[in-house]
Order: structure tokens, then sequence, then C-alpha cells
């Protein structure tokens, strides 16, 4: 038997006043996405009064400052194919049923700052089925996730140069070769080498030697300028920097600006076998990805063998793996035969 219509009145009434001091900002639209409730928390959290939106459709306003669905719009809507367009984190628990949770960054408009929300939206139904709202509730976790982001940030920054450490340039070079794989575009890759740094600790000191380092690193951050280049801290006295979609001539480029513009600085060197000031030597590779076999390794080893062929034919200079040979040659007939490539280690200095 149904309820007589007062009792249904009350329960409503009953029912709005208590969503209005729940501690939760939740506001409620109708099917036509219009906003039927607009909570006092929700109030507080966006700082836009419920007068401003109640009867509109502008409860996006409260968050973003173009016009955009908010989550409770694609329940009403049920478009669960939309989320990974609009929602970093999301899941969809059922076609108009339990709803979509999800979560990202507000911009917040009115009260000028961003907050990063958890947001959980479902729908209402009638007896009938019928949809007569949905509900939207959301939780701040600006500060959980502000922490989280410090966390991964000091597992993957170096700790003297602020660059990106060894790691991060490991998953960075691991995704980019990939992805150069699937656009078959060049992938370029800089190993940048403070020529005659351990001369440079012994007379001048760690402190010093630190202040190098960081000034250089200040250097190479200033040339990853793209939203996809990556500076990195690769070890010790070496720094390395990702460059998607460059070609060696370009990359060569990017590599000589670094080299004049630690020249520029004019870092006191003056050790016995080194220059007056500071200098780099800078291998460049680039390579487009091939179908068959072959890494990321290809890329560091030709980046690595174009390092040490600047070390032997006198540091202070830029040099790609794609003209190493004829690097030698040049050598060869100006003065004498230099060694065949050797590895890593066997240039350290």
């Amino acid at each position: 038997m149904a309820k007589p219509r007062k009792h249904v009145d009350l329960a409503d009434s009953y029912a709005v006043r208590l969503m209005q001091h729940l501690v939760v900002p939740t506001f409620v639209i109708d099917p036509r996405r219009r906003v039927v409730i607009w909570n006092r928390a929700c109030e507080r959290l966006t700082g836009v009064d419920a007068s401003e939106v109640i009867g509109t459709n502008k409860h996006w306003q409260a968050f973003y400052e173009t016009r955009r669905p908010c989550l409770a719009d694609l329940v009403a809507l049920d478009r669960p194919e939309q989320l990974p367009e609009y929602y970093s984190e999301y899941a969809a628990r059922g076609h108009n049923g339990l709803g979509f949770s999800a979560e990202n960054w507000c911009v917040m408009p009115k009260l000028g700052n961003q907050l990063y929300l958890a947001i959980d939206a479902g729908p209402i139904h009638d007896e009938a089925g019928n949809l007569i709202a949905v509900v939207e509730t959301l939780r701040d976790l600006t500060d959980q996730k502000r922490a989280e982001m410090s966390l991964k940030e000091l597992a993957t920054k170096d700790g003297l140069t602020g660059l990106s450490n060894r790691r991060a340039f490991d998953q960075m070079l691991m995704s980019e070769w990939a992805r150069a794989q699937r656009t078959q575009k060049p992938l370029a890759l800089l190993f940048v080498d403070v020529d005659h740094f351990k001369l440079f600790n012994d007379r001048h000191g760690h402190q010093s030697g630190d202040e190098c380092l960081r000034a250089v690193a200040a250097v190479v951050n200033r040339h990853a300028v793209r939203p996809l280049d990556l500076a990195s801290r690769y070890g010790g006295e070496e720094f390395a920097l990702i460059l998607p979609d460059m070609d060696c001539d370009a990359a060569c480029t990017v590599a000589e600006e670094i080299r004049s513009a630690v020249m520029a600085l004019q870092i006191a060197h003056g050790a016995a076998g080194a220059g007056d000031h500071v200098s780099l030597s800078v291998g460049v590779a680039s390579l487009i990805p091939g179908g068959a076999g072959g890494g990321p390794d290809r890329l560091l080893g030709a980046a690595d063998e174009a390092l040490y062929v600047a070390k032997r034919l006198g540091r202070n200079r830029v040099i790609c793996a794609e003209r190493v040979l004829a690097e030698f040659a040049r050598a060869d007939r100006g003065s004498h035969r230099l060694p065949a490539v050797a590895s890593r280690r066997s240039r350290r200095c």
C-alpha cells in the first residue's frame, strides 16, 4: 500500500534538510542536469553560494574555468566511456546502477586555488526505474595528494642537483624508446661530462665541486624545454638529456648551446692538464628504433661511444655518433692514430 502523500512530503523534507547539514560536500542534479541541492559543506568547499547554482546547469563553474561535465553529469547521461577523457583516476560501478567514482585536480575558480578531489556520483531512481536525481559527493584529498607527489619526487630526483635521477632516466628512456618505435620518429640522447672533474675536486675541494655540478645541471636543465624532454644526473659528473622527436643535427645544436653556456660561466679550473675554466665534452646520438630487436641500449651505446671520442679528441667539444668515424679519420690525418673505442670505465676522468 502506498504511503500517504503527507508522510512522503515529510520524508522528502527531512531528507533535504539532512543533506543540507551533512558535513560531506554534496550536490544533487535532476535528470535535466539542473542543480536542486547544493549543501552548506559544498558552499564552503567551493566558495559558491547555493543561490548561484540552484536551478541552473552551472555547477561546473565551481570546479573548472572552461565548461565540461562534472561526474554527476556523466552519470545522468550514462556515459562511462567519457570518464578517461575528463579524469585521471576513475571507476565505473555499473550502467545506471551504482554510479561512478573519480579523482582529479579542480581549479576552484571562486577560491583561486587548486584542490585534488575524490568524487562519487550515484543515481537515484523511482519505483519504476526512472532516473529522478544524481547525487555527487566530494572529498578534499589535496594534502594527501601533495604528500604523495613529494614522496614520488624524492624518489625520482637527484638530491644534489634537483635533476631527475638515474631511476627516472631509465624509466623515461624505456617509455620514449617504445613511443619512438610506434611513431617511427627519432629519439636523441646527449651524454654531458664535466672535463677533468677529479682534478677540479682535488684543486678546489668537494664543496666547490658540488657547486660546479649544480651550475652545470642548471644549464642542462634549461635546455629541456619541451614537455617530454628530460634532464637527469646520470652519475657522478655526467648528465644525460633525452630529446624525443629530434634528429642528430638538431640534438648537436642543443649540445653545442650547452657546451658554450658552461664555458660562458667561466668557472675557474686551472688544474695541471686542464684548461683555465670548466668545460664539457658531449656525446650525441639519435636513432629511429627498428622493428627487429634492439632496445634503448643501442642509443645508450651510441651516445657513450660519441662521448668517448669527444674525450679522446681533446675534450671541450661535441661529437655526434653518426660522425664518429669521420672525426677519428680527421684526427688521424692531423696527428696520430687513435685507439679503438673503449668502454665507459676507461674514459672516466
